[in-house]
């Protein structure tokens, strides 16, 4: 089993900044992508960035250039650095590992982004 934990979640004014991290544990062999995930409510979860155990990096369209993904899968560690944020933003994020195939999940962090 993979075990996530996410921190770095909060209240944030439009403009802001916030810094989300994900560590690792468990049984770490064997995963090849990580990222992060978010879900407001009435929305489906979707995807916010990964990045995979040779560092390529992927972006949803309506984050490219605010946010970025970084951290080291052999570290045990990634980190969302969410910057220029926008009340359309606010959702649970959850880290997110593929290892095998298989999705592990954290148990997600609220970002709220309110004046």
């Amino acid at each position: 089993q993979v075990q996530l934990v996410e921190s770095g979640g909060g209240l944030v004014q439009p403009g802001g900044s916030l810094r989300l991290s994900c560590a690792v544990s468990g049984s770490i062999f064997g995963i090849n992508s990580m990222g992060w995930f978010r879900q407001a409510p009435g929305k489906q979860r979707e995807l916010v960035a990964r990045i995979s155990s040779d560092s390529f990096t992927d972006y949803a369209d309506s984050v490219k250039g605010r946010f970025t993904i970084s951290g080291n899968i052999a570290r045990y560690t990634v980190f969302l650095q969410m910057n220029s944020l926008k009340p359309e933003d606010t959702a649970i994020y959850y880290c997110n590992a593929v290892r095998w195939g298989s999705n592990f999940w954290g148990q997600g962090t609220q970002v709220t982004v309110s004046s």
